[in-house]
C-alpha cells in the first residue's frame, strides 16, 4: 500500500476510551480514542507531561490502561525510544541483530535481515563500529534498523530525534519518510516539534494539558514522497502555524 492511502483499511492500532491514572495518582490520559491505519503516519503533539509517551507505553503493552482498550498486534510492533538504547559491547551489526536474536531467528537469517536494515538506514560500512564510535544521528539510525529487522506493521516513535541538532534531525526526518514509503507501516510518532510533525505525517493530533485528551486533528495534504524543500512551502508554513495556534491553546 502506498504511504498515505488508508481510508478503506481496518485500523492497525486503535485506542478506545483509554485513560491512565498512575499509582501515585497522576492522571496522565483521559478518554482518548483514535485509530492509525496501514499507510498512515500519525503524529501527536502536546504540552510536556500530557501523556504522549504514555500512549506508546500502553500501545506496546509496557503499561496497561486504567480504563479503555487498545487493539494492536504486538507481534508486529516496532518501538524506537528517545534514547538509542544500544548495547555498548556490541557493534552495529550485532546491535541490529538483537531483537531478531531474542525472537529466535536463526543466525544466518538474522544476519541477512540486519545487513538489509543497515543498508536501508544508510549505515552500510559501519557494521563493525561500536556505539561510542557513532554520532547521535548514527546511533538513532542503528536503533531504527534494529526494529526494522522484525518487519513491523506498526511503528512507535517516542521523540527519537529530540536529542540531535536541527540539521541532523531534518536528515533523519528525510530518511524516516523514505522508510515509511518503502515499508508501508502504520506509524505513531511523538514529538515536540511542529515542523517535524507536519513534515512526516498524514495526520497531526494535538493533545490537551494533563490529563491528556485529543483536542484537535489536522490532515496533512502533501503527497509522498516529501522532499526537504517542502519545509519552505507557504502552505506548509500555514498548516504549521495552525497547529502551533492550537497547541498554544492546549497549554491552558
Amino acid at each position: 500500500m502506498a504511504a498515505g492511502q488508508s481510508q478503506d483499511t481496518a485500523p492497525a492500532l486503535s485506542f478506545d476510551g483509554v485513560s491512565m491514572v498512575y499509582p501515585d495518582g497522576t492522571h496522565a490520559l483521559a478518554e482518548t480514542s483514535f485509530d492509525v491505519r496501514p499507510g498512515e503516519f500519525v503524529t501527536v503533539v502536546g504540552p510536556s507531561g500530557c501523556g504522549k509517551s504514555t500512549l506508546l507505553k500502553i500501545a506496546s503493552g509496557l503499561n496497561p490502561p486504567t480504563t479503555g482498550s487498545v487493539t494492536v498486534d504486538r507481534a508486529t510492533l516496532g518501538y524506537v525510544f528517545q534514547d538509542a538504547t544500544l548495547l555498548q559491547w556490541r557493534n552495529v551489526q550485532r546491535n541490529v541483530e538483537l531483537l531478531a536474536e531474542l525472537e529466535g531467528v536463526g543466525k544466518a537469517e538474522r544476519s541477512a535481515r540486519a545487513t538489509a536494515a543497515i543498508e536501508l538506514v544508510g549505515l552500510a560500512g559501519f557494521e563493525r563500529k561500536y556505539p561510542k564510535q557513532l554520532s547521535g544521528g548514527m546511533k538513532m539510525r542503528a536503533s531504527l534498523a534494529r526494529s526494522l529487522v522484525l518487519d513491523p506493521k506498526v511503528f512507535l516513535f517516542d521523540e527519537p530525534f529530540g536529542a540531535v541538532d536541527e540539521i541532523t534531525r531534518e536528515r533523519l526526518n528525510d530518511e524516516t519518510i523514505k522508510l515509511f514509503g518503502k515499508q508501508g507501516f502504520a506509524g505513531l510518532f511523538i514529538t515536540h516539534s511542529i515542523s517535524e510533525a507536519v513534515f512526516l505525517s498524514t495526520r497531526v493530533l494535538v493533545m490537551s494539558a494533563r490529563p491528556g485528551r485529543i483536542v484537535a486533528e489536522f490532515k496533512v495534504p502533501f503527497a509522498y514522497p516529501r522532499l526537504p524543500d517542502l519545509r519552505f512551502d507557504p502552505e506548509f508554513a500555514r498548516l504549521a502555524g495552525e497547529v502551533s495556534h492550537q497547541l498554544r491553546g492546549a497549554h491552558t
